[in-house]
């Protein structure tokens, strides 16, 4: 695996919630910092929210989620969560891993999430 792996997309009504996951490559470290991006059709990719590596606290959110989206991680089993509360039609997007700043190499096929009455 050389890639970000990403899970847990689908389709969710406006307020709803859903997890993503994402499995970090074996090469990145637990000192990595990680973000979860997103590009919706059309739109430039953004940054959604960064997590610190292992012992650093750094938690940094786009201004359009806080409050709604939470990142964590697993250390052991290497796999950052995005839980996002809340959806609007505004966040439907391609979600996607990668180190901050990201690397072209690490890009995964991302979780489509689609938000919809």
């Amino acid at each position: 695996q050389g890639q970000f792996m990403e899970f847990g997309g689908g389709l969710v009504q406006p307020g709803g919630s859903l997890t993503l996951s994402c499995a970090a490559p074996k090469r990145i470290t637990s000192t990595s910092v990680v973000g979860w991006y997103r590009q919706a059709p059309g739109r430039q990719r953004e940054s959604v929210a960064v997590i610190g590596g292992e012992g650093d606290d750094r938690l940094h959110y786009a201004d359009s989620v806080k409050d709604r989206f939470t990142i964590s991680r697993d250390f052991v089993k290497n796999v950052v969560f995005l839980h996002a509360t809340n959806l609007e039609p505004a966040d439907a997007a391609v979600y996607r891993c990668n180190l901050l700043p990201p690397v072209d190499d690490y890009w995964g096929w991302g979780a489509t999430v689609t938000v919809s009455p």
